[in-house]
């Protein structure tokens, strides 16, 4: 798909490719739905798959235009030849997402309390129509209310951070496009880990940092946690994986001067397979982690 982050107007072209391709074949073209039974489904049946309208096609490409909102979701294509019929197996679905994105300053998911925190449904030319939401003990609540933080253009500021700030965060448009999500914790504690805010790719290097409140500027000894286990003892305070793989997702927590942080769920994605983290993703791993802080 491309591109596969659009904004309003947008054309969006899918490509479907045959390995070891020839002539003669004629191209399918879904949308994902939820699995229903009844309806034709991929392999593993994590998805069905409903037909675009003139969805045969002789050419390796389709074209969206302009892809509006209701086209945000899953695509996947399959190849057809031959007499008597060959059908190729449906593709790997594709994920076409809108173009708006949660900015958050400062750029990590554990916070402070009585800090600064802003939250930006950030989209590229206009973010009209577009509003903050939140997912907290206490439910869905969405707006930037003045008992919540202060409203400026599209950006949330809460002036003064407090634990019941800790929440998953989203921006939502009315017509149901969905930005990435983030899962935010803000700790009354005298130590945070910095990790990254938004999913990683596999091969990039990744540094995770343990902040003193009151050392906001040094780095000392640190003691870093995998899932609960000793991973590694660092004298600067940080810690680097060079090259980041699957396996190295998880929880994340770090120990200075006997004083732990809070954890946090460290997302590794391989781009071309995996979907940007939705709401509904992050929900669950906001879920493991607190069940998990509760045992």
């Amino acid at each position: 798909i491309s591109p596969q982050w659009m904004n309003p107007g947008d054309s969006v072209t899918l490509n479907c490719e045959v390995k070891e391709s020839s002539t003669g074949w004629r191209f399918s073209w879904y949308k994902t739905v939820p699995y229903r039974a009844g309806l034709p489904s991929l392999l593993d049946k994590s998805y069905s798959v409903e037909p675009l309208s003139g969805y045969g096609t002789t050419e390796e490409s389709y074209t969206l235009s302009p892809a509006g909102p209701t086209d945000t979701g899953g695509y996947v294509c399959r190849a057809v030849r031959g007499d008597p019929v060959y059908y190729t197996d449906y593709s790997e679905p594709q994920f076409l997402w809108s173009g708006v994105s949660l900015r958050i300053s400062p750029n990590r998911t554990q916070h402070f309390t009585s800090k600064s925190l802003s939250l930006t449904c950030d989209l590229k030319g206009n973010s009209t129509g577009w509003r903050l939401m939140r997912y907290t003990e206490t439910g869905v609540k969405s707006g930037c209310s003045p008992n919540w933080g202060s409203i400026t253009g599209s950006t949330c500021t809460i002036t003064s951070t407090d634990t019941w700030d800790s929440g998953v965060y989203w921006c939502e448009s009315g017509s149901g496009q969905y930005s990435n999500a983030v899962n935010i914790t803000v700790s009354g504690g005298d130590v945070i880990l910095e990790s990254p805010v938004h999913p990683v790719t596999e091969g990039d290097s990744v540094t995770l940092l343990c902040t003193h409140r009151n050392q906001p500027h040094t780095n000392p000894k640190a003691d870093f946690y995998k899932d609960g286990v000793l991973i590694s003892n660092e004298n600067t305070g940080e810690m680097t994986i060079p090259t980041v793989s699957k396996s190295d997702e998880g929880f994340y927590k770090c120990k200075s001067d006997q004083i732990e942080s809070p954890e946090s769920w460290v997302t590794v994605r391989d781009m071309e397979r995996d979907a940007p983290f939705t709401v509904e993703r992050v929900l669950v791993e906001a879920c493991r982690q607190r069940a998990i802080t509760s045992t």
